[in-house]
């Protein structure tokens, strides 16, 4: 078994009007836990409109991830726990604290959310600091694995460069492989989830594992290109001014 995956990150329309670049970054991938063990990787990071850096952060919180799930890999020393999410999210926490000091800048400075999603035949982790969403079916159907972080007021949540970002971390732990995921961040968060109920909107997520399900390696790239354009079309922009990412991946044979 592996998994087909797919993830794009567009730009919201308040920012293109300011000439903002997207402050969203993300990462999909299917590594090798050992020999015939697939492990799929999401990482998604939504930089907060607030800090002057955010986007920056954004992708500094990227990099750490894949960086610091590669070293693992290498030592061969993995289990998906609790333990591995802090110590990840730490990790993450030292490169943006280091880049805000060689510019003599706060962590503050560099906030985002973040979200991963680890899933192998040995089980499943998700993981999460401030909003956006991971949807996954582990054979009960779809489920929103941690509900979105929010605070006393509107738009507001939680970052990873908070004081208190390891108390806050959520996470959560599953025996099977994800059939499906999405993981995205709150740009689409009201459209592709009933947050009355914290319950997937099922038919915004059907189509997409659809198409990736019957589509050929050949076409992955193709299939980028027609996520993104999704990302940037009438559809989502009539509903929300914000950055925008989706990752989706579905298991395959």
């Amino acid at each position: 078994m592996s998994w087909r995956v797919v993830a794009a990150s567009e730009v919201g329309t308040s920012h293109a009007h300011t000439n903002t670049p997207c402050q969203d970054s993300c990462w999909a991938q299917v590594y090798e836990l050992s020999p015939g063990i697939p492990l799929l990787s999401i990482f998604v990071a939504d930089g907060a409109g607030s800090a002057s850096r955010g986007g920056e952060g954004a992708e500094l919180a990227i990099q750490g991830a894949v960086d610091y799930l590669t070293t693992k890999l290498a030592q061969r020393e993995f289990g998906l726990n609790d333990r591995l999410a802090t110590d990840l999210i730490l990790s993450i926490r030292d490169r943006i604290f280091r880049a805000a000091d060689a510019e003599k800048l706060t962590g503050r400075d560099f906030s985002c959310t973040f979200l991963g999603l680890l899933s192998s035949p040995l089980g499943t982790l998700a993981f999460q600091i401030g909003d956006g969403g991971i949807v996954i079916d582990v054979g009960q159907g779809l489920e929103l694995a941690i509900v979105p972080m929010s605070g006393e007021y509107a738009n507001m949540t939680s970052f990873i460069t908070d004081e208190n970002a390891v108390e806050v971390l959520i996470t959560k732990t599953y025996a099977n492989a994800v059939s499906l995921a999405a993981v995205f961040s709150d740009g689409i968060q009201r459209i592709a989830l009933n947050l009355a109920t914290n319950m997937p909107h099922e038919p915004f997520f059907a189509p997409f594992f659809k198409t990736l399900k019957v589509a050929t390696e050949e076409q992955e790239d193709q299939l980028q290109v027609l996520l993104a354009k999704f990302l940037s079309g009438p559809a989502v922009n009539e509903r929300t001014d914000d950055d925008k990412t989706l990752a989706l991946a579905v298991q395959s044979t």
